[in-house]
């Protein structure tokens, strides 16, 4: 059987109503870095890239995002370094277990300025939003996935009721393309 991710393989829970965050935590066994959401995550999917966190054993990562307001380093903040300050995501990751605990958009020019991307897996809290898509699926390949196991993955993903894109779900790439014919005139503000 492909592996997705832990947290997605054996299937997910969906969202508790009126759940309200939790708290993140590294993989340290001492001193972790913890991290409180203070909001309901949303955009939950399995993301294939390169750039994102994967824990042991996964072949995508899985990712949410929340309104940066409602993120905050509770403990462990000196462990944190930016692991690519070039990326448009800069992940804070903690520097000894290598975890990232949460992803920021500095520019504010960008579509998803004001939102933190999380690991909802790192939390022992019960609730999250689930898992709705998967996120540059092909990219797996760039990681060392034999292409030919592809149709398997995408397979897999679908069994599990994750849409697989190439790209963003339709509906973020949509906004996406909303904020820049706006930014550029093409829409009004």
């Amino acid at each position: 059987m492909i592996h997705i991710h832990p947290a997605i393989d054996g299937g997910f829970a969906p969202a508790q109503s009126g759940f309200s965050g939790g708290t993140l935590k590294c993989h340290c066994a001492s001193n972790p870095v913890t991290v409180e959401v203070g909001a309901q995550t949303a955009h939950n999917h399995a993301c294939g890239c390169t750039k994102c966190w994967k824990p042991d054993g996964a072949t995508f990562a899985q990712i949410a995002v929340v309104d940066r307001n409602k993120v905050r380093v509770v403990s462990g903040e000196e462990k944190l370094h930016v692991v690519d300050s070039s990326a448009t995501i800069q992940r804070h990751a903690c520097r000894e277990c290598g975890v990232h605990m949460y992803g920021r958009i500095e520019n504010s020019g960008h579509p998803f300025y004001g939102l933190d991307f999380v690991h909802t897996e790192l939390s022992d809290e019960d609730g999250w939003s689930p898992p709705e898509f998967a996120a540059f699926v092909s990219s797996v390949i760039e990681s060392g996935v034999d292409p030919d196991k592809m149709p398997e993955i995408r397979s897999r993903l679908s069994e599990l009721g994750l849409p697989p894109y190439d790209a963003l779900s339709p509906a973020l790439m949509d906004a996406i393309a909303t904020h820049v014919a706006k930014q550029s005139g093409a829409l009004p503000n």
